[in-house]
């Protein structure tokens, strides 16, 4: 598969796309991107999945959330666009931003959800990184960012020729600014919303990041998988932020292992 499919949309105002029959993965990207960030993930796991890709509120084809929504906020968009999709508890797994709402959503939506998957998802940051993400921001807030910049935490230097890199790039230029700063407002706010409440997670739960991403860490990732009853924290060796775009045979490997782990019915007690 070379080309999405067109996007269908929820009464709630979630565009998404659904490829593929079988156990439903629902995929939620980060702030910035669209659905197509996860296209490695959509045509590999498409032959043995229902893969449901969604864009974020005020990205893509989702309608926003009001300016100053915070997390709690985009968890509750996601849980009526799982109850509106209708294909009772699911799979979830998120990128960045899209990890913060997965890890909501195996929290607040008793039920729905049978596994939880973050990807490159923060928890708990110490001051100095989240002094760093607010100011950044503040400044995305008024409209003179710098749309390159992510890019160079992403990725590193050497990169700019790579698919992964282009198709990033491409994505965060189409971003709606206020959308895009309404998102990341709720990132850069969003890590401790939920941190004490993994304890309550039953269902199987992955932490997957890159070994030198800095944001989101090897050690948060390890934090919650240790704080989760049936956690598992996975290293990809070598990478970044963008490890699904950059590592996609090995995180494709990783996210069937855990689509094939059984526990609990839902990931909370209904």
């Amino acid at each position: 598969m070379s080309i999405i499919p067109q996007r269908s949309e929820t009464p709630s105002g979630t565009a998404y796309v659904a490829v593929g029959r079988g156990e439903p993965l629902v995929l939620i990207h980060g702030v910035g991107m669209q659905l197509e960030a996860w296209l490695p993930q959509i045509e590999a796991l498409s032959g043995r999945f229902e893969v449901i890709a969604a864009d974020l509120p005020g990205h893509g084809g989702s309608a926003p959330l009001g300016s100053g929504s915070g997390l709690p906020a985009f968890v509750s968009r996601f849980v009526q666009f799982l109850t509106e999709i209708g294909r009772g508890p699911v799979s979830v797994a998120g990128h960045s931003m899209g990890a913060l709402i997965a890890g909501g959503l195996a929290v607040e939506a008793q039920g729905l959800v049978r596994r939880v998957a973050l990807l490159n998802g923060v928890h708990r940051r110490d001051p100095v990184a989240r002094d760093a993400v607010r100011q950044r921001a503040a400044e995305i807030e008024t409209g003179g960012f710098d749309r390159e910049a992510p890019l160079r935490r992403w990725f590193g230097d050497g990169h700019e020729h790579q698919g992964a890199f282009a198709l990033s790039r491409r994505l965060l230029a189409e971003v709606d600014q206020q959308g895009y700063a309404t998102a990341y407002a709720a990132f850069a706010n969003g890590d401790a919303v939920y941190a004490d409440r993994w304890s309550e997670v039953t269902c199987p739960a992955l932490f997957l990041t890159g070994e030198a991403d800095l944001n989101s860490t090897p050690d948060m990732a390890r934090a919650m998988a240790a704080s989760t009853r049936l956690g598992r924290a996975v290293i990809i060796s070598g990478h970044r932020h963008m490890v699904n775009l950059t590592a996609p045979e090995e995180v494709n490997a990783a996210l069937t292992d855990w689509m094939s782990r059984t526990g609990e019915e839902a990931c909370h007690d209904a």
